[in-house]
Order: C-alpha cells, then sequence, then structure tokens
C-alpha cells in the first residue's frame, strides 16, 4: 500500500488553488445565499399590474397583514407592468388575488397577497391582471388635477356660461336660477383663478416635502414609540414606589399602636430623667471640673507599664536622718516644679 504525502510534502501550487476555488465558492455562496434552494430566503412569484403605484423594489410583502417576504423588481413587460416578489414560509395558491396597498400616509407601499386555490402557484406563472389591483394615489391625483386646471382658459369658460344663462333667460324661475348660480360660480373661479393655481402649486409642494420626509417621519414615529415606552416604565416604577410607601406607612401605624403601650411609660420615664439631669447640671459640672485633676495623678501613677509610682513623705529629715519620733511633724506637701516650696 503507498504511503500517504504528508501536508507539507504536497505541492504547494496545487494546494493553494484549491484554496482559491474553496474561497471563491465560498464567497459566492454567501453573497448569493437567498436565491440557494434549501437556505434561501423562500420562492420567487410573479404578477402583473395595470401601473406600478409607487411600488419599489425592497418594499414588504404581507400576507394577512404578516410580512411573508420582499418585493425583488418592478420592470414594464409590454403594456403592463411585472412585478417580481420572493415569499419565505407562506402558501401562494393558484388563484391568489395581489394588491399594491398604502402603508404610510406619506406615500409608502407594500404588496398585498390574498392566497387561493387548492394547488401551489408556479414560480414561472405570473398572478394576471384580472386578479391584481392598484390603489388610488391622491399625490398623483392632485398633481394632475393642477395640472388640468392650469390648462383650462376660465374666462372662456366664464363667458360659455354667461351665454347658457342667456339663452335659457326665457326658462322657467329654477332653471333660470340654477344657470345664474353656475355663471356667479365660473366668474368666481376665474376671479380666483391666480390663487388656485398657487393653492395647487402649494399643495404639490407639501406632497412632495413630505414624500422626501418619510424616512424621517418614520424615525420620529419610532422614536415617539420608544419615549412612550420609558414614559410606561417610569409609570409603573411611580407606582410601585408609592404602593409601597403606602404599605410602610400602614405597618408603621400598626407598629405605634401596637407599642403604644409600652412605648408611652418609657417616654415618661426618659422626660423624668432628662428632668434629674437637667436639675443638677451644675453638681455635674463640678464633678467633672474636679475629676479632672484625680484622673490626671491617677494616669501619671499609673503610666510607667507594670510599676506603680508612690509618694511618701516625713520619713526622712532635712540631713537624710530618719525620723523615728511617731509624734513629730512632717511637711508632706510637694515641691513646686522648678524646686520651689
Amino acid at each position: 500500500m503507498p504511503r500517504m504525502k504528508s501536508f507539507g510534502e504536497r505541492n504547494p501550487v496545487t494546494i493553494a488553488i484549491v484554496a482559491l476555488v474553496v474561497l471563491s465558492l465560498l464567497f459566492l455562496g454567501t453573497f448569493y445565499s437567498q436565491d440557494l434552494p434549501v437556505i434561501g430566503s423562500g420562492a420567487t412569484y410573479s404578477a402583473d399590474f395595470a401601473e406600478a403605484a409607487g411600488l419599489q423594489a425592497g418594499n414588504e410583502v404581507r400576507v394577512a397583514g404578516v410580512k411573508v417576504g420582499s418585493v425583488r423588481s418592478v420592470g414594464l413587460q409590454g403594456t403592463h407592468v411585472l412585478v417580481r416578489f420572493r415569499v419565505k414560509n407562506a402558501w401562494i395558491g393558484d388563484q391568489s388575488t395581489a394588491a399594491i396597498k398604502i402603508k404610510t400616509l406619506l406615500g409608502q407601499k407594500y404588496l398585498s397577497i390574498d392566497p387561493q386555490g387548492s394547488k401551489r402557484l408556479g414560480t414561472g406563472t405570473a398572478i394576471p391582471l384580472a386578479r391584481t389591483t392598484s390603489p388610488y394615489d391622491v399625490t398623483q391625483a392632485f398633481e394632475g388635477l393642477g395640472s388640468t386646471v392650469g390648462q383650462i382658459d376660465t374666462k372662456q369658460l366664464a363667458a360659455s356660461f354667461q351665454t347658457i344663462s342667456d339663452t335659457f333667460k326665457n326658462s322657467p324661475a329654477s332653471v333660470r336660477s340654477m344657470l345664474q348660480g353656475l355663471s356667479a360660480l365660473s366668474r368666481t373661479i376665474a376671479s380666483r383663478d391666480s390663487q388656485l393655481t398657487t393653492l395647487l402649486n402649494n399643495t404639490k409642494q407639501i406632497t412632495q416635502t413630505l414624500s422626501d420626509r418619510d424616512g424621517q417621519f418614520q424615525l420620529l414615529i419610532n422614536d415617539g414609540n420608544l419615549l412612550l415606552a420609558e414614559l410606561q416604565q417610569r409609570r409603573d416604577a411611580i407606582t410601585d414606589l408609592l404602593n409601597g410607601t403606602r404599605q410602610l406607612s400602614s405597618q408603621l401605624s400598626g407598629l405605634v399602636a401596637d407599642n403604644e403601650r409600652t412605648l408611652g411609660p418609657a417616654l415618661t420615664q426618659l422626660d423624668t430623667v432628662t428632668s434629674v439631669l437637667q436639675q443638677n447640671q451644675a453638681n455635674l459640672d463640678n464633678a467633672l471640673r474636679l475629676a479632672g485633676p484625680y484622673y490626671g495623678l491617677l494616669a501619671n501613677a499609673l503610666g510607667n507599664g507594670r510599676w506603680l509610682d508612690v509618694y511618701l513623705c516625713g520619713l526622712f529629715d532635712a540631713n537624710n536622718n530618719p525620723v523615728l519620733n511617731a509624734t513629730a511633724q512632717r511637711n508632706c506637701a510637694p515641691k513646686a516644679p522648678g524646686g520651689g516650696k
């Protein structure tokens, strides 16, 4: 049996090529992981729409209000718009319907799928136009209204209404009143033509500004949710603190009530002792004043460790002769510091 070559004996060029191939496969697998059949992010479906209605790649795909995927691409396919989307962990039937719906007031959209049918929808079969719907875009409607009104000749319109009014002047009073009202309305619109144009232009600018600030509004709403959550936590903490304080006051009240018979006589006796100490304050001050020198001498006598200092006087006379006479007068007063009497 031939001996297998060790790693150090193999050709380094071959090892380098194999390593590069493995690294390339790992990189490609990571980059296209969503397209893999097992670990990817689900199956890809498509739907035909009459118009895109502002739907963009990356928007959410929802089934029964739950996010199950995202839109991959939105593009023109002949006379209709083809929307490709990816769904994971959700069943899409062959009779399913799709609708582009408005997610926020600022015009952000999402794709809503209503799964219907007895068989699974094939990945190569698109949901037809008959089962898809697009939303009514208020922003586009205002823009179209502004463009349409700007092209109307309001003076000619007012003249037309006036001509109709003159034509029907011999008609019944109700018809004449209606036409006169229409004529007055047309004249009012004509007189406010520039103001209406300015209003519609400003409305267009406002809607465009709101659309541009969509991300900031979403961030503001998210921050507001965080603030409300924090306030909710603080409210719960304050509520717990107040409840604990109320329970503590109840327990202290019970403690005082239970020990009232014991605390009353004790406080009375303490007041008596305090009164006696106040009455004898002068005596206490005098005692403390006299105790100072005494304890000073006692500390001096006992301050040499294990020995006790003793002072004896009158045992010897001025010539250092012993005084043996018991009736002799002895001066035992200690000498003053410095040798004085």
